[in-house]
């Protein structure tokens, strides 16, 4: 799933990717209010981590706009400013959660991970689909009860699918849930991964649309 950070700080951007990076998601960085502005206007994220001191334009100002927009994307706010009103004007204004600095890794992922649950309507990290047991926290899949071992790129497509059961995924739509900014997209990957996941997980399960892209059936 891909995911815009928006922090301006090197050092805890930097750790912050490296995270989000080693537990499977997409990761855009944007390094002030006006990248952060732009990406949100060009691309679908899953996630936003925005930090509220951002130079040029602040994270308030973009979390209202997004808002505004009708954009409900999750927003997990980061702040250096611990007080209360901080935290409940970060919350009226449309962020979903907040985490204060400094803060654990292992804190953002966890809360990173509880918002797209909410927002994929769960309340845990196991999804069943048919004859699969996913495991989106492990990042394990089972097949019928036998361990699958899967490429990131695999990964992400069998994510991207599974929390858009019943709705058609354009090859553009699956790359853009892979690729970051800094990712040169390769020729055909997208068949090639979904051939892929077809041989390990099941011939029937990924539906072809022609002209239109990919789909898994709503369970």
């Amino acid at each position: 799933m891909r995911v815009l950070l928006a922090e301006d700080d090197d050092l805890i951007g930097c750790g912050i990717e490296a995270g989000l990076r080693q537990a499977g998601f997409t990761v855009d960085w944007a390094h002030d209010g006006n990248e952060t502005e732009l990406a949100l206007g060009t691309t679908a994220y899953a996630l936003v981590i925005l930090d509220l001191g951002l130079p040029r334009i602040s994270g308030m100002e973009i979390l209202k706009r997004l808002r505004d927009s009708g954009k409900e994307v999750p927003v997990l706010i980061l702040t250096a400013k611990g007080t209360v009103v901080d935290r409940v004007g970060g919350l009226e204004a449309g962020a979903d959660d907040y985490l204060g600095k400094p803060f654990d890794l292992t804190e953002l992922i966890a809360r990173c991970r509880a918002l797209l649950r909410r927002a994929q309507g769960r309340s845990v990290d196991l999804i069943r689909y048919q004859h699969l047991t996913v495991n989106t926290a492990a990042q394990t899949v089972d097949n019928g009860g036998a361990r699958v071992s899967l490429t990131a790129r695999e990964w992400a497509i069998l994510m991207q699918l599974l929390t858009n059961q019943g709705i058609p995924q354009s090859r553009a739509r699956l790359e853009e849930s892979l690729y970051g900014w800094q990712e040169e997209i390769e020729s055909n990957a997208i068949e090639v991964h979904v051939s892929n996941l077809r041989k390990k997980l099941g011939a029937k399960l990924i539906r072809t649309l022609r002209n239109i892209g990919y789909m898994m059936e709503k369970a």
